[in-house]
């Protein structure tokens, strides 16, 4: 296989010539909606500050092209990505396929452009914050025969990479780009790169038009602060009529289409990723393995799957090794893969999905849970393998509701709805008596006071939050009986408690610096510093320095205004000074290098 990307994934490089400089009056429209101010109520940086290439660089780190070369063969094969974006020789995809892969970043590598990004972060939901550790691939795979080659048939991938976990835009966007690509070859690239930098950088709550290629896209990216099961519809408008496309959601999997060859399970599913177990996907295509990764990953949602995730897991991966080992119990990760080697190397997983292409009259044998020496090949029958007992009653109503479905033919995107909102729900409901006791640990806003450090969050303690879930558990949400009390035992000990916490701890930690903050820009500094040293003085306004210099990094959630408040404080306390104590604290300080 040949390897066109970027240098830094450590392949050959193709890069485009003479690209001309983009002046900011070419970016694309975006229309704005409703959005959360600015941190301190400051406007936001300019786009047009950022130089040729940026935008490109926030939304993509590289394009691959990856074909399959018979006299270069190995010798160009230095990384999984050559491997990953093509399906293993057993799948038999003939024709045009689109699936997706997971890699790590590596130790010594740096992510383009975080700082434009990190607007995106902080309005964006949890599962849509950018990657901090991987990269995901998304590939457009091309096999047809073609005599004239010495193999027989023409293969090759376009591969976007990018930390952004946009699947369904990215899928849109190279069912754009690659037959265009197939046909035109590297002119085509050039052009569709040229068209990305000219895009607005990727902001929650925007609807944006993305032109790429005499096409134009309207896509909306959702933020933190839409209500969890809504989608926000992009309407077409009179003024659209330039709009080619118009995408309902930048994200989410047909959940149904993914579950349904082991749907009678999803609520033990539900269990086994909410609790981080090591599972395993067996696909006969990797289109249906990165879909049903995708689809676990995203039914606890709004919670954040913590662990690792592979969508589309080959032989050749470097942490093939790591997860197959027998030494040591399986690490927590959900694994897609396609070939029946891993029949046989993953057998020792706890929790093995096995996805095949059912037909609905097949539907009713798969009720029973399947043991794991049952499976030994890839031909075994489809169903879900594992020893796992869950701790909830089974939800016979859904699974009846969507049996009624089947036999109805109700629309897929109707059923796909009612799968997402029971997940959503579900998920709530576990997940709201955590919420309600950590609300707890929050000291009182009276507490703080403007002249003494703020106060801390006080520690999660696991006895006292079970003793809250005899009144105040999931019963009063949720119909469904069982063992909640040790389902959140187990959860409390998993990765994805852990990143939940550290991630609701940090946002509590810095609302009470940005309470802190809002409570010192109150106060009357000028006449608090008549009583002080010029010492003490010159103290204070490297404190303050510091707190806005935090507040900026951070962009702590501090009330309209506030940022501009304290530098007005600031530069009020410098000229109560002496005339050298004010060049001195006006010149700026030095960076950390």
């Amino acid at each position: 296989m040949a390897l066109q990307g970027p240098e830094e994934l450590g392949e050959q490089v193709e890069e485009p010539e003479d690209l001309d400089d983009q002046d900011a009056s070419s970016i694309s429209p975006a229309e704005e909606i409703t959005l959360p101010a600015w941190p301190g109520g400051d406007e936001e940086p300019e786009e047009a500050l950022l130089l040729p290439w940026d935008r490109f660089s926030t939304w993509l780190h590289c394009i691959c092209v990856v074909g399959f070369d018979l006299e270069l063969g190995q010798a160009v094969e230095k990384t999984s990505i050559c491997y990953l974006s093509f399906p293993d020789s057993n799948s038999g995809c003939l024709g045009d396929t689109q699936f997706c892969f997971r890699f790590r970043q590596g130790s010594n590598r740096k992510s383009s452009l975080g700082c434009f990004l990190e607007t995106t972060d902080r309005d964006a939901p949890p599962c849509l914050k950018r990657e901090q550790g991987h990269y995901y691939g998304y590939v457009y795979f091309r096999q047809v025969r073609d005599k004239s080659l010495k193999r027989g048939y023409f293969q090759k991938s376009l591969v976007l990479i990018s930390k952004l976990p946009y699947v369904t835009f990215y899928h849109s966007l190279l069912k754009i780009l690659a037959p265009e690509y197939f046909e035109k070859q590297e002119p085509c690239l050039e052009a569709a790169c040229n068209d990305i930098d000219r895009w607005p950088t990727p902001q929650p709550g925007r609807i944006l038009t993305l032109p790429i290629m005499g096409v134009v896209i309207k896509v909306r990216i959702p933020t933190s602060y839409d209500k969890p099961g809504t989608s926000q519809l992009v309407q077409s408008t009179q003024s659209d009529s330039l709009v080619s496309i118009v995408l309902p959601t930048i994200h989410e999997v047909d959940l149904f289409r993914c579950f349904y060859p082991v749907f009678f399970h999803i609520q033990m599913l539900w269990e086994l990723v909410l609790l981080g177990e090591a599972l395993v996907v067996m696909a006969p295509s990797p289109a249906e393995s990165s879909d049903t990764v995708l689809a676990l990953v995203s039914c606890i949602s709004p919670l954040r799957y913590c662990s690792d995730f592979r969508p589309y897991f080959t032989i050749h991966d470097s942490e093939f090794k790591e997860y197959t080992t027998r030494t040591q119990a399986p690490p927590s990760v959900i694994l897609g893969v396609t070939n029946p080697f891993f029949a046989k190397t993953l057998q020792h997983w706890p929790h093995i999905i096995r996805i095949g292409d059912m037909k609905q009259t097949e539907m009713a044998k798969q009720m029973k849970v399947k043991k794991l020496k049952n499976l030994k090949t890839l031909d075994s029958k489809p169903g879900v393998y594992t020893a796992y007992k869950p701790y909830l009653n089974k939800d016979e109503d859904i699974i009846k509701q969507l049996q009624k479905g089947v036999q109805q033919k109700r629309p897929s995107a109707a059923q796909n709805a009612i799968l997402r909102r029971y997940f959503l729900e579900l998920t709530q409901s576990f997940i709201i008596p955590l919420e309600r006791y950590l609300a707890s640990l929050m000291p009182l806003q009276k507490s703080i006071s403007p002249w003494k450090s703020p106060p801390q969050l006080r520690p999660f303690i696991q006895q006292d939050f079970m003793k809250t879930l005899e009144k105040a558990g999931p019963q009063l949400t949720s119909r469904l009986k069982g063992d909640w009390i040790g389902l959140y035992r187990h959860f409390l000990k998993s990765p994805n408690f852990d990143g939940w916490f550290r991630n609701r701890r940090r946002e509590m930690t810095q609302k009470l610096e940005a309470l802190h903050l809002e409570a010192l820009c109150e106060e009357d500094l000028q006449q608090r510093i008549q009583k002080h040293t010029e010492v003490e003085a010159v103290d204070l306004v490297l404190k303050l320095k510091d707190k806005l210099s935090q507040a900026e990094k951070e962009q702590m959630p501090v009330r309209p205004g506030t940022l501009a408040k304290l530098r007005a404080h600031i530069e009020a306390v410098i000229l109560a000074l002496p005339e050298d104590l004010q060049g001195i604290l006006h010149k700026p300080s030095t960076p950390d290098l």
